[in-house]
């Protein structure tokens, strides 16, 4: 059979798509299509081989905890299991895993080249001392979450990172950085997600930036504490696009599904007094005056008064409490300021240390949100001035009606 007859050129080019498919670079059977929502057994609830077996510690491997790999000594643990004289928490549903000293696991996702994303996760402590959790990402963020029940009494909260992909492929890790004198102290984690984030446009009349807080990273459904997001001074690189978080303690992310929102149906709730600061750095032209206005609200979350909100722009700052009218769950606030700057930084914190009246321990705090901020001439700071005073005439005769 000659090579330049029909069959003879089929096997030819048969040989040659075979020695293509050899020679391309092989993407790994774990590298799973991520989609917005939990990652492959993200919540721990598929059985390993052998299935869930009580008290369990998975050796180290690709296969011990189905869609994860293994380093150290990682624990698979159930709900309302015993360990000594304490019950662990499992976050939600059945399963965890609890990380032992230097012990982590980690997961490959296919990601889009360049686009950001947010990673939410739930953790907790198994041990009074402070526990840390650090999560990573091969060429993006490494950044350690220290563990703390101040927010809620449940035991475990509900967190997010964000990261910029730098490859096609994203190795998402969680590692237990502490060396515990006790081997049954360590981390547990549950219900890991993913979120691709998106910049929202920002409006002709507002410079700030997602001022409505409806982007952000990924929320569980049914679940009653919200998200945290830790310090975060990347401005770039946020799991809310457009916002920092400049502070020691974490600001809560909150949905109108669990939460009282003042318009739309995300929001920022401002805990740890002035340890909970959100910012962002707005496009300003020097010597011109702006407004920044915002609507200060309640969560809902039977946190205790009085609650107040210290609020900057450039070098003006100015606290409100909270105090609405009749029926109001959120009232408007305006700061006017003058730009010194091309950038001027627009920022909040809760102005006293709330706690909840249902437990007097869980930390809480006055909401933002429909941040704003405009420029101002005469006609323009005209019409705003009018604006507040007739919309403060119409609260009145809802009240008073």
């Amino acid at each position: 059979m000659g090579r330049d007859s029909p069959r003879g050129r089929c096997a030819l080019l048969a040989l040659c798509s075979a020695l293509l498919l050899l020679a391309a670079p092989a993407r790994p059977a774990w590298a799973a299509p991520v989609e917005d929502g939990l990652l492959s057994n993200g919540d721990f609830e598929t059985a390993p081989a052998g299935g869930f077996v009580k008290s369990a510690s998975v050796a180290e491997g690709a296969s011990s905890i189905p869609g994860w790999t293994i380093n150290g000594t990682v624990e698979l643990i159930s709900s309302g299991q015993h360990q000594g004289g304490m019950i662990l928490i499992v976050p939600q549903g059945d399963h965890a895993v609890r990380l032992g000293n230097d012990a982590s696991v980690g997961q490959v996702v296919e990601v889009e080249k360049g686009s950001e994303y947010a990673i939410t996760f739930s953790a907790a402590r198994t041990c009074a001392q402070l526990e840390s959790l650090n999560v990573s990402v091969l060429g993006g963020v490494s950044q350690t979450v220290d563990l703390q029940t101040l927010y809620n009494i449940e035991g475990w909260d509900a967190y997010a990172l964000a990261f910029q992909a730098t490859d096609e492929q994203a190795h998402i890790q969680f590692m237990n950085p502490g060396m515990e004198d006790d081997p049954t102290c360590g981390p547990i984690l549950d219900n890991v997600a993913i979120k691709k984030l998106f910049t929202p446009d920002k409006p002709k009349d507002n410079v700030v930036l997602n001022g409505d807080f409806e982007e952000g990273p990924w929320m569980f459904p049914n679940t009653s504490f919200g998200v945290l997001l830790p310090t975060n001074l990347d401005e770039q690189t946020s799991a809310i696009p457009g916002w920092m978080i400049e502070s020691n303690r974490a600001v809560r992310f909150i949905d109108s599904d669990e939460y009282k929102v003042p318009q739309g149906k995300r929001a920022i709730e401002l805990l740890s007094g002035k340890e909970g600061i959100i910012s962002q750095m707005v496009e300003t032209t020097p010597q011109k005056e702006y407004s920044l206005t915002f609507t200060l609200g309640t969560a809902g979350d039977s946190c205790q008064p009085p609650m107040a909100i210290m609020a900057f722009a450039g070098d003006q700052a100015q606290n409100f409490h909270y105090s609405p009218m009749g029926n109001a769950t959120s009232q408007a606030a305006n700061v006017t300021f003058m730009a010194r700057a091309e950038r001027t930084r627009v920022a909040f914190y809760s102005v006293y240390y709330n706690t909840r009246s249902d437990d007097h321990s869980s930390l809480c705090g006055p909401v933002i949100d429909d941040v704003r901020v405009w420029g101002l001439n005469a006609a323009a700071g005209l019409k705003a001035s009018v604006g507040l005073v007739l919309g403060i005439v119409c609260m009145v005769s809802m009240v008073l009606l």
